[in-house]
């Protein structure tokens, strides 16, 4: 009888040191985990997590404890792209998958999830981000020749009593170069300004569109057609149709 409760402490004790030192059987971590430790002998930390098979400061239970149940980290099939970020010209795709059975006990960490690649952004409408806009004071004359337009072509004119449609584009200017400073209407345009440029419409399709309004929230060119190096950038906020601007306005050339 007191042999059997001899035994039974003996047990008891020694499963009490293993817990006590270095015991990984209640905590199993995936790789490096810094917080995922033990007490070691002579009061040193010892590690459960898979990184301690590197760093060889693993606790002495740590593969009876981790590595007979460890499981790994799977995962599901890549999905789809994503479409490009960019309508027009440079910009990025993306993809994913998902993770099926998560890792446990130290299994292998899970792989990458994410996957980006470059993409180059064709939509139909990237034309009109390549234009570059010519603009005019609204008070400058209908018959003034654009210096680059062939000679003897002038400016679109209404026929009398039949208006032509028209829209107003509003934009914000990003960029004006020093040379605008030549004239007193281009003087007016600087940074961060919203102008508003009107658009004629076409005399022989009866369907405005004027070179150069680009496309809304992207940054497109503009030159001034009297003012020689005068030239900018903008981001096109709005189109209105059937509208004229108020002054003071610009018209494309």
């Amino acid at each position: 009888m007191w042999g059997l409760l001899f035994c039974g402490g003996w047990l008891l004790a020694t499963s009490y040191l293993v817990g006590a030192m270095g015991g990984c059987w209640h905590q199993c971590c995936p790789g490096r985990n810094n917080s995922c430790w033990a007490p070691g002998t002579h009061r040193a930390r010892c590690y459960c997590d898979s990184y301690c098979e590197r760093t060889g400061d693993c606790c002495e239970d740590y593969h009876a404890a981790c590595r007979r149940a460890a499981v790994g980290c799977a995962v599901g099939p890549w999905g789809p792209w994503s479409g490009c970020s960019s309508p027009c010209g440079v910009g990025s795709k993306a993809r994913s998958r998902q993770v099926t059975i998560p890792p446990r006990h130290g299994g292998e960490p899970c792989p990458d999830l994410k996957q980006r690649r470059g993409c180059l952004g064709e939509h139909p409408t990237c034309r009109m981000a390549k234009e570059v806009a010519k603009i005019l004071p609204d008070s400058f004359n209908r018959d003034f020749r654009d210096p680059w337009r062939r000679a003897g072509l002038l400016l679109l004119e209404e026929p009398s009593g039949s208006p032509l449609p028209s829209y107003c584009g509003y934009f914000r200017l990003t960029q004006v170069g020093p040379p605008c400073r030549g004239q007193a209407w281009s003087r007016q345009l600087h940074q961060d300004k919203r102008v508003c440029v009107e658009c004629r419409g076409d005399t022989s399709h009866r369907r405005p569109h004027c070179t150069g309004h680009g496309l809304q929230g992207a940054r497109t060119f503009w030159v001034a057609a009297s003012v020689a190096g005068c030239q900018g950038s903008w981001v096109q906020e709005e189109l209105q149709e059937g509208c004229v601007c108020p002054p003071p306005a610009l018209i494309f050339v």
